[in-house]
């Protein structure tokens, strides 16, 4: 994504953190200086009145208690960083970690957290200049914050670590020269404000919600081909049925429904002398399921929202009565619960899609060719497809266990409940990524269905979204290999040029413009 997002701290919206993630570029509203520099001037004031002030010169965590000499305050800062920095596995995405850092950005410019105004313009220097910390993905138990990536990130800016720079791996150095920037030097509390706050979490489970409602839209959209590939009923899309149920979702998945199918002689074809009563309920309910995927979606985004324009550094700095008040806002509960949220609508997304293709391979369901194949015996055409589909909604459903209900004591039993967020949120692409998978296939079976009734064509908008596929995939008269079908289906779903293709107005939106 082309572009530039300004970011007004406190006050940025959904859209726009969803144009970081997908790559545009970031710049900070300078009208925030006043607030950091008199944040900073607070916690130097602390400083030189020598006061106890956790975070600024005592230890951390259960060492708290620990006086620390004014002479010993950089290195404290630089060593919490240091020590911090033990994650564990394979880096995160690019993409998630320049949300992270446009998250901390943010975070950071709101004044609350002490940090110099000079230590704000490094990070959005990194940002302007594709400097992407590596961070390992594994290690935050999400309370306290996110200090282990955080950490990583942290260190990375310092010149400990590697960065990569234009998508390179480098030693953090290394980069950091090229881009001609010294390593970060830091001042008192600001190494605790850079690695304590719910930054990984938050942008973890933001990615979630974006790739999710990528796949929830282009799932409309094979939802209402699947339909018309099983001669199913536009009926329980009526719009009196909906307000009579008063969901909002599902009264916005059902106009979709019926505006995809309008004009389709397909559906036209089997309204007189069709013996069937109903449809099953893979047809007949995606308005209540989907429905409530969407405001499920939605509650998600706007806790979402919330949680991404807030301050979860502790402690926290009130220059206006040059107070420090240590609090628990790091703990990342609310993260938790909306990607707990996100991972069951995922689930639930591929869950209706995949009994959606077993439906239309199977010809006593579906009146169509078993398997969806014109020689069904000599050729299995979408057989195991639909089992890969099986296999992946296994997957995504074992993965959907509640993580937020889980917590385990650290730090001595100084943080004794956790929230796990940093777990929860992290599943959510590989989810995602399954998800897209299943209505890839789906795509391919609902357009296979619809070759056979042809020359009945179906409405304007899924002759559009048939004739985007059959551009990339050819029919399946006789086998082939299936996987790189799959493949092509499953990056329209992806890239949105699915949902473009039948016009996007047509679907609801998912993350709301809240902020």
């Amino acid at each position: 994504m082309t572009g530039t997002v300004t970011l007004v701290p406190g006050s940025v919206r959904l859209t726009q953190w969803r144009q970081v993630y997908f790559g545009a570029a970031v710049s900070l509203d300078e009208a925030c200086r006043p607030q950091v520099e008199a944040g900073a001037k607070t916690i130097d004031a602390i400083v030189a009145k020598g006061d106890p002030v956790y975070g600024i010169n005592t230890g951390f965590g259960r060492l708290a208690s620990v006086r620390i000499g004014q002479a010993d305050l950089a290195t404290l800062q630089r060593n919490i960083v240091l020590s911090h920095a033990a994650g564990m596995g394979e880096p995160l995405p690019i993409a998630v970690v320049r949300l992270v850092m446009a998250l901390k950005l943010a975070s950071l410019a709101q004044g609350a957290s002490g940090v110099r105004w000079s230590t704000i313009e490094h990070l959005a220097a990194c940002l302007e200049s594709n400097l992407v910390p590596v961070i390992p993905a594994q290690g935050s138990v999400g309370a306290s914050g996110d200090l282990a990536p955080l950490a990583h990130m942290t260190a990375a800016l310092m010149g400990v670590g590697e960065i990569f720079l234009h998508g390179t791996r480098l030693p953090a150095t290394k980069a950091l020269a090229e881009a001609g920037m010294a390593p970060l030097v830091l001042g008192p509390k600001e190494g605790l404000a850079l690695l304590n706050g719910t930054q990984v979490s938050t942008a973890l489970a933001l990615a979630g919600l974006f790739e999710a409602e990528q796949v929830f839209r282009a799932a409309i959209v094979t939802g209402a081909l699947a339909t018309d590939a099983a001669k199913g009923s536009d009926g329980p899309f009526d719009a009196r049925i909906q307000q009579l149920r008063r969901h909002r979702g599902q009264a916005e998945v059902a106009a979709a429904l019926r505006m995809l199918m309008e004009g389709s002689a397909i559906r036209a074809s089997h309204l007189t002398n069709d013996d069937r009563v109903q449809d099953p309920y893979c047809l007949r309910c995606q308005p209540q399921v989907m429905g409530a995927v969407l405001d499920l979606l939605r509650q998600a985004g706007s806790t979402l929202s919330t949680e991404a324009n807030g301050v979860s550094d502790n402690p926290l700095v009130f220059s206006e009565t040059g107070e420090v008040i240590s609090g628990g806002n790091f703990h990342a509960e609310p993260v938790a619960f909306a990607a707990d949220m996100i991972a069951m609508a995922l689930c639930e997304i591929g869950s209706l899609a995949e009994r959606r293709i077993a439906m239309l391979v199977d010809p006593t369901l579906s009146g169509l060719p078993a398997f969806l194949t014109p020689k069904p015996g000599l050729n299995s055409g979408f057989m195991i497809p639909q089992v890969t589909a099986a296999a992946l909604v296994s997957e995504n459903k074992q993965r959907a266990y509640p993580a937020s209900v889980d917590s385990i004591p650290t730090s001595a039993n100084q943080e004794d409940h956790v929230s796990m967020a940093t777990h929860g949120a992290r599943r959510l692409l590989p989810m995602a990524t399954n998800a897209a998978n299943v209505i890839g296939i789906e795509l391919l079976a609902a357009v296979q269905g619809c070759d056979f009734h042809a020359p009945m064509r179906s409405s304007e908008s899924l002759e559009r979204a048939r004739a985007l596929l059959r551009a990339d995939v050819p029919p399946l008269n006789d086998d082939r290999h299936m996987t790189p079908d799959m493949e092509r289906a499953a990056a329209l779903v992806v890239s949105g040029a699915l949902a473009s293709a039948v016009g996007s107005d047509m679907l609801p939106f998912v993350a709301e413009d809240v902020a």
